[in-house]
């Protein structure tokens, strides 16, 4: 028996785990469930040309005639709110959401104004936990593909909550590669101040572009955060760092 305590998507059970909610109002019908859509998330570090890639692969469904609906976070204020961007110059109007909205009502609405064949996010490490299971449920219950785009870490190498959950439920993972400037896959994001110093603290969310982040290899995000002037290590817990323990 579950004991509807929390709000949202999931409810707690008596055991005290979590469980979605699955929305009384989808019609889980056969034409839907055929079309087995998916959830993918291609996600890389700062300045691989993940927006590029979804603004490709968003017109290629507009030269088509197929109607692919565009999201991005309010949060993603680079450009102005609601407004997809790259840094070869592309860019389109997007709708931007707030934490309270809901993506699969949202989709579902437009859905039914006219059909929408694909649904790309931009910046999708800014989803919650709750967003990424309602892009899920776009998939499942609606039949139409989800792309979703975003960064895999933050500047101390933990995980976005976005990223967290699509990490764990997205259908297809591909990485989006850009390189360290030593040659290497980058993987890793450092925050930089004014005088490209690494920064160690500071909140998580920091909106910001080629004067806020460098993309580097996870040896490089290690030595960088290492600086004399930094704090410590986010790997010191781990024995790696400082000394060369392994």
């Amino acid at each position: 028996m579950l004991n509807c305590v929390s709000s949202s998507n999931f409810v707690t059970t008596h055991a005290g785990t979590q469980q979605p909610i699955i929305p009384q109002s989808i019609p889980r019908t056969e034409a839907n469930l055929t079309r087995m859509a998916k959830l993918y998330f291609y996600y890389s570090a700062m300045n691989a040309g993940k927006s590029t890639a979804l603004l490709q692969a968003a017109y290629n469904y507009r030269e088509r005639g197929l109607r692919s609906l565009l999201l991005t976070p309010q949060l993603n204020t680079r450009e102005g709110a609601g407004t997809i961007s790259s840094r070869i110059g592309l860019k389109t109007e997007a709708i931007a959401f707030s934490d309270a909205d809901s993506l699969f009502e949202i989709c579902r609405k437009e859905h039914d104004e006219e059909a929408v064949a694909c649904v790309f996010v931009d910046e999708a490490q800014f989803l919650s936990r709750q967003h990424v299971y309602q892009l899920s449920e776009i998939a499942d219950a609606l039949g139409i593909p989800v792309l979703a785009y975003g960064l895999r870490t933050d500047f101390q190498g933990n995980l976005f909550e976005g990223s967290h959950h699509l990490l764990a439920w997205s259908d297809v993972l591909t990485e989006i590669k850009t390189i360290c400037h030593c040659g290497s896959k980058a993987t890793m994001v450092l925050r930089i101040d004014s005088n490209g110093r690494p920064i160690r603290g500071g909140d998580q969310i920091k909106v910001g572009g080629n004067e806020s982040y460098v993309s580097v290899c996870r040896r490089h995000f290690k030595a960088g955060l290492a600086n004399k002037d930094q704090p410590e290590l986010p790997f010191e817990e781990l024995g790696l760092f400082p000394g060369g323990n392994h």
